[in-house]
């Protein structure tokens, strides 16, 4: 008895000490990362937004675009599988360099029909930089309170602020005659931020400040009407929202619902005989622990095949010859390297961005212009062949092997 009194004490003050710890509240942190998912209650998410839409366009369908926008226009088409035309104004908040070549030529057929295409990020696909001659540069926001004022051409519309802001991103080249300027973004001076582009039989509104759109500002005093008034400019038309792909954290977006236990660990009695619960099954696990199981198998794990499936994708697209599809992909996903490895902005090939690039991967500036400029060779042509792979591929590897 007198050995297991220790013992005894020992787990009782164990119980009690866990049970006053996990009994404080603990401050929860914010997560500010920029998702602009549409199911997401996060201050960047657009949950808020998108419930909003239906008050905002009354007598217009709302539907939401899983898909890439040219398989979901190309079924939704006149001739198309899908159960109607797609017609109205296509929505893309944030995260649109996704976009494919065959998505914007899409995109654009779906304007050039009538149609309205509005787009609010920080930057775009650079098929639609290309196409429509755009440039977006980014100015860092000097002031210590990181605010930068909103406002419209049209001084009859309401101005708002941003705050929690870096800086501003603003066109810094475009057709300054036939591009009609909407909206500016200020700091210590105003920049275009908002574009109409007159396409074909309808028009793209192009914008750099998604943030207007998340529940951190669409919540946050007056700034709704802010949102309001950019929407003002589309067609009270349908509504086509891209979510095909929004930005997560490395954990699953659905750890925004509340658990099943989440009621009763908010109740105190609740709470507290939960943990002790756990408590006494771990210290039973302790004390019983014993070697009584059998000897564990060995079990060879899982082959990884993924290089083979890589192979099989490729064999594929040459058996096809499909090289310009196969091209055009391994330029994206070396941009996307480069974009990642060297954290530089890969929407101009200009001769600043050899420099940079050249000085980060230590290559010479002469080595990394003659890759780019084929890159950029490549994009223009019309038709692409075998031998335009081979010297590709041969480039980017003396790229990384040195």
């Amino acid at each position: 008895m007198k050995k297991v009194l220790p013992i005894i004490l020992v787990v009782v003050a164990v119980i009690f000490t866990a049970i006053f710890g996990l009994g404080i509240k603990r401050t929860k942190t914010v997560d500010w990362e920029e998702s602009f998912n549409e199911r997401s209650n996060k201050p960047y998410g657009v949950s808020v937004f998108y419930r909003e839409l239906p008050n905002l366009f009354q007598d217009s369908k709302i539907r939401t675009v899983y898909h890439q926008p040219s398989s979901y226009l190309t079924a939704n088409s006149e001739y198309g599988y899908g159960d109607h035309e797609a017609k109205g104004n296509f929505i893309i908040i944030g995260n649109s360099d996704y976009l494919t070549g065959f998505s914007v030529d899409k995109l654009l057929e779906f304007v050039n029909a009538g149609n309205t295409l509005f787009i609010s990020d920080y930057y775009y696909a650079q098929a639609l930089h290309d196409t429509l001659d755009i440039d977006i540069d980014f100015e860092y926001n000097p002031k210590k309170d990181s605010i930068s004022n909103l406002s419209f051409e049209y001084k009859n519309l309401s101005e708002s602020i941003i705050d929690r802001n870096e800086g501003d991103y603003y066109f810094s080249s475009f057709d300054s005659l036939n591009y009609e300027i909407l909206g500016y973004a200020k700091t210590d001076k105003a920049r275009v931020n908002f574009l109409q582009i007159e396409f074909g039989e309808g028009k793209i509104l192009l914008h750099t400040e998604p943030k207007a759109f998340t529940n951190y500002n669409v919540l946050k005093e007056d700034r709704y009407k802010y949102v309001e008034n950019v929407l003002s400019y589309l067609p009270d038309d349908d509504i086509y929202f891209d979510s095909y792909i929004k930005l997560q954290s490395a954990y699953s977006g659905d750890v925004e619902e509340k658990s099943n236990l989440s009621w009763f660990l908010e109740q105190l009695s609740f709470r507290w005989a939960w943990y002790t619960a756990l408590i006494f099954a771990l210290l039973f696990m302790i004390f019983n622990a014993k070697r009584r199981q059998r000897i564990i198998p060995i079990i060879k794990p899982l082959q990884n095949t993924t290089v083979a499936f890589v192979k099989t994708i490729s064999n594929l697209y040459i058996d096809t010859k499909d090289y310009n599809n196969l091209i055009h992909k391994k330029i994206t996903y070396f941009l996307e390297k480069i974009r990642t490895d060297f954290n530089l902005d890969t929407s101009k090939l200009d001769d600043d961005f050899i420099i940079k690039l050249a000085g980060k991967a230590g290559r010479k500036k002469e080595e990394v212009k003659q890759l780019i400029t084929y890159i950029k060779w490549l994009r223009n042509k019309d038709e692409l062949f075998e031998q335009n792979l081979i010297t590709l591929n041969k480039h980017i590897e003396a790229f990384y092997s040195k």
